[in-house]
């Protein structure tokens, strides 16, 4: 599959810092791959422990307090196949139209993509096209702002040669040009290799990003789309990093109050920067589908979102929002979706609080798409700004949820399958226990009061079910440390080691009937953990797809695949070792293997013409690294694929012996020492506790009885462990931070991590200190019920605890009781 890109119109027409007069005369087109060059690879940044300062911490900008609502050109000018698309009476036409139709509902952004511009001022700052604005470009912004909208324009990282070439003095900034300012030796800016890259070391260089900002204040200019933001767009492997243009231009636009976007696919590595700088950044590649006159985009398009918004939810809401491209749903001639896929669409728009902006021709909207664009309940999950996580995001049929601020539940229930499918979302998975009222948002219409869950029938293909989950009276709601409203002061961080994942471990059993017993095996020391490659865990950035029903031995018969050399997968694990396994074929090449942020080697996963293709093959393995925290990153460097298949994680064992043996004429009870605190350990899967097995301590003994049941050869008895609630927790080592979340109802509990390095902390409810608690232990054990609280008065209440002591504090769950 080949993906096309972000703002093509033409190579002049992509500088907006100096076009020629001929940019506004560009044609639409694809973004071309990108091309091999001689530059030296610059190793890629190992992804630290997510800070806890992302959403729950952040003061929104007030232009951004909601994810905005409005329209964008680019995907018009892709599908009229004309970049002059944008002409002064078009963009009118479509303020109007959205006046008309869609402003009641909240849509008032006229955003205008590339091309625009044609040449610059005497400054070097870019002039609107006199072709296309012959009346003038300010004509159009004031028109648009006499329709009670906002207005964006498009810019791109850089300066044009010409500009540079013209060494122009830049306004404000006595003693400056736009000379001095260009990094040496001259170095790429951007995708395209359109401009020069800017030298923000030189004083004068903000000066002239300032200068640009200020003239766009000066029009009434709202909004500002900033294209080719590497690490992203195509290129991760920081041979091209815009950061500091980013930095630059964030700082520049605040002052002048426009809301700035930055595009396109951005690394999600670098997500705590892009949420320090902007307002919003797209986190994939471009929607559409590149068929000009016959569609605006297709449905892959919009499947693809949703493995990109498993590893992106987490760094979106409260001021800073996850980027989905155009939402094109508003006319079934021109979408090339149907009108389940359009309704899907505006529902994961919604469930994500992505900004909703259409790329439509505002003029032509069917009713059917006009219903989905203005149904206020649906528009109402997205204002709300609160993100929707997957409970499984590898499911045919995923689940979607987010916790609301009024303690109700919006939970979308998506097939992706080929056949209609019965989808149950069941409350235990949402942290609900106890009982909750349905609403069906598309509908407008109350379901009825269930005990556990709801079943949705018959959902049909790329169809979903939007519904409010509303917690009845005692219901208990938990809420997990990576919530969007909960609170923290202090330095935090979000896994790192400090995890500890739900697990099992199979005992791999021998049973025979000679009267002879094997003796048990002392090998085994380490265990192996596979994850698919569609563990939400891996965060892919660049152009990745995924392909199954292979049929070609993979594990679990799919793959991740990417075409784009500097794309790049990362995964971080705790363990003793790790493998990529992938396939090895002739149209496969060379993968950078990178641990912990350090180079380590360049591995072929190709072969010679003529080999047959291999799959499940483990191209780099390590097993002697520290028992702790880990980084994996691989990156594409040559051949025209690249997949993954499947990482394998070595962790310690957690039995002993990790074998056992069984005979039938010689029976005897089988004992296994747990290596993992026994208060851990949740079972033997498909045995009953007390029948067929015992525990005493972190000795489990398995009754000959039941041994004696299972056929002769081989079997595996799986041996299963509780983790850390959703297999996270936040962490800090300072005293005096803290951990807080305010609810309504009658009670709160905080079920959390304790360990030998932990310590007291204090426990506040409503700003008094309550109780002083010891989260310390012999041995490190999660979910603890460490503090407890019932009969409260039926309000609003505010939890909080605080580090007193330890080496480290985890916080885990906060649940409390509803009214």
């Amino acid at each position: 599959m080949r993906f096309r890109s972000a703002a093509v119109l033409g190579l002049a027409m992509l500088l907006p810092l100096g076009a020629g007069a001929s940019a506004a005369q560009a044609d639409p087109g694809p973004k071309p791959s990108p091309k091999a060059t001689g530059a030296t690879r610059v190793p890629p940044s190992a992804a630290p422990a997510t800070k806890a300062a992302g959403p729950g911490a952040s003061t929104p900008d007030p232009w951004a307090v909601k994810p905005y609502m409005g329209w964008s050109s680019f995907s018009m000018q892709v599908y009229s196949g004309n970049g002059k698309w944008i002409t002064g009476d078009q963009l009118i036409k479509q303020s109007d139209a959205m006046k008309a139709k869609l402003q009641k509902y909240g849509y008032n952004y006229i955003n205008v993509d590339a091309g625009w511009n044609d040449g610059f001022d005497a400054n070097g700052r870019p002039k609107p096209s006199t072709t296309l604005y012959p009346q003038g470009f300010q004509k159009v912004i004031d028109h648009v702002h006499k329709n009670g909208q906002k207005f964006g324009l498009y810019m791109i990282p850089g300066i044009s040669p010409d500009i540079y070439k013209a060494s122009l003095p830049i306004a404000g900034a006595p003693g400056c040009t736009t000379h001095d300012i260009v990094k040496q030796p001259i170095q790429q800016a951007d995708y395209w290799n359109l401009g020069y890259r800017i030298d923000f070391s030189n004083p004068c260089s903000q000066k002239y990003i300032d200068s640009i900002a200020d003239l766009f204040g000066s029009w009434g200019v709202n909004f500002v789309k900033f294209d080719s933001v590497t690490p992203g767009s195509g290129i991760s492997d920081l041979s091209l990093d815009a950061r500091d243009d980013v930095a630059a231009w964030s700082s520049a636009l605040k002052r002048n109050k426009i809301w700035f976007e930055l595009s396109w696919a951005l690394d999600p590595k670098y997500a705590d920067y892009w949420r320090s700088k902007a307002n919003g950044w797209r986190i994939d590649w471009d929607v559409e589908c590149y068929c000009a006159d016959e569609a605006l985009t297709q449905w892959q398009n919009i499947a693809r979102l949703f493995p990109d918004l498993a590893t992106w939810w987490r760094n979106g809401g409260n001021g800073g929002w996850n980027d989905l491209d155009s939402l094109n749903i508003g006319n079934g001639t021109m979408d090339g979706l149907t009108q389940d896929e359009r309704r899907t669409a505006m529902t994961l728009w919604a469930i994500s609080a992505a900004p909703i902006y259409l790329g439509n021709d505002l003029t032509k909207l069917d009713s059917y798409g006009l219903s989905l664009l203005t149904n206020p309940e649906v528009i109402a999950v997205d204002q709300a700004g609160t993100p929707a996580r997957p409970v499984s995001a590898t499911a045919q049929q995923p689940i979607w949820y987010a916790l609301n601020a009024d303690g109700s539940y919006t939970v979308a229930l998506f097939n992706l399958g080929r056949t209609d499918k019965d989808i149950t979302a069941n409350w235990s998975d949402l942290g609900l226990t106890g009982a909750a009222t349905v609403r069906d948002l598309w509908a407008r219409k109350d379901l009825g009061r269930f005990a556990t869950g709801y079943t949705a029938t018959t959902v049909p293909i790329h169809g979903v079910r939007l519904l409010k989950v509303t917690p009845q009276a005692g219901a208990k709601v938990a809420v997990n440390n990576d919530a969007l409203r909960v609170g923290y002061t202090g330095d935090w961080s979000r896994n790192g080691g400090q995890e500890v994942a739900a697990t099992s471990q199979p005992l791999e059993l021998t049973v025979t009937d000679t009267g002879a017993t094997t003796p048990p095996s002392t090998s085994g020391p380490v265990r192996t953990i596979t994850h698919d490659n569609t563990d939400t865990g891996i965060a892919y950035a660049g152009t990745w797809s995924q392909s199954s029903g292979r049929g070609l031995g993979d594990y679990n018969d799919n793959v991740h695949y990417t075409e784009r050399n500097g794309d790049s997968f990362q995964y971080t694990f705790t363990g003793t070792g790790v493998s990529y396994v992938t396939e090895m074929d002739t149209s496969q090449g060379e993968v950078d293997i990178y641990l912990d942020g350090a180079f380590v080697k360049t591995v072929n996963t190709g072969r010679e013409q003529g080999q047959p293709r291999l799959s499940q093959q483990a191209v780099f393995s390590v097993n002697d690294l520290p028992n702790g925290s880990h980084t994996l990153m691989a990156v594409k460097k040559s051949g025209q694929f690249m997949l993954l298949d499947r990482i394998d994680v070595l962790q310690p064992s957690l039995l002993d012996p990790p074998t056992a043996s069984f005979d039938k004429k010689a029976p005897a009870d089988v004992t296994v020492k747990l290596l993992r605190d026994g208060s851990e350990f949740i079972g033997v899967k498909g045995l009953t506790k007390g029948t067929d097995y015992t525990v005493s301590g972190s000795t489990v003994t398995l009754r000959s009885a039941y041994l004696a049941t299972l056929a002769t050869g081989k079997a595996q008895l799986d041996f299963a462990f509780r983790g850390d609630y959703l297999d996270d927790v936040h962490a800090t080592k300072v005293n005096g931070d803290s951990v807080s979340y305010a609810f309504s109802g009658t009670g709160v509990e905080w079920i959390t991590a304790v360990g030998p390095d932990q310590g007291l902390v204090d426990i506040y409810l409503d700003g008094k200190l309550t109780k002083r608690v010891d989260t310390s232990s012999a041995a490190r054990a999660t979910q603890k019920t460490v503090f407890a609280v019932t009969g409260l008065k039926n309000t609003k209440h505010t939890f909080k605890a605080v580090k007193v002591s330890g080496d480290v504090l985890r916080t885990d769950v906060i649940r409390y009781t509803t009214k």
